[in-house]
């Protein structure tokens, strides 16, 4: 199993949103970095730290996990979507997405609070110019939050 930090804006999709739901799907995804995470490594059962950013207060919402494979985001073929790409061709498609499962909501556990932790200070999300929106977590990085977020 893998674990992963997946940030969306609450404005779009919070973990309230997540929770009401059967599962979301992580659409609109425009890094090919965050893409490639995505497509080449995520499996269903990983683990996710569910991040709210772009937000007053940006931290760990909850947690959820992978429910199901890579498949194209229709979104890069709507042309009516802040996500169309008109590059994109279903024949060929260049953006994926997986769905997603919240299984909880956490008390939020903040950027600063994150940082301050010595033990998490590789975590790539606290690196200096990291802007991207899905990134791979550590084991030891998984198992440390889970101990701040009950404490």
């Amino acid at each position: 199993m893998a674990y992963w930090l997946m940030k969306s804006e609450p404005d779009e999709v919070s973990i309230d949103d997540a929770l009401a739901q059967q599962s979301v799907a992580w659409f609109g995804v425009r890094n090919y970095q965050a893409r490639n995470f995505m497509r080449d490594a995520m499996r269903v059962g990983d683990g996710v730290l569910f991040y709210h950013s772009s937000c007053a207060e940006p931290g760990i919402a909850g947690l959820a996990e992978v429910v199901s494979g890579a498949y194209p985001d229709p979104t890069q073929f709507d042309m009516t979507s802040k996500y169309f790409d008109p590059k994109a061709n279903r024949e060929n498609p260049r953006w994926i997405m997986v769905d997603v499962k919240a299984k909880k909501k956490t008390r939020l556990l903040s950027l600063s609070e994150l940082r301050a932790c010595k033990a998490l200070s590789t975590m790539l999300v606290l690196q200096k110019g990291s802007r991207l929106s899905i990134t791979p977590v550590s084991e030891m990085e998984w198992t440390t939050i889970l101990t701040l977020l009950n404490s």
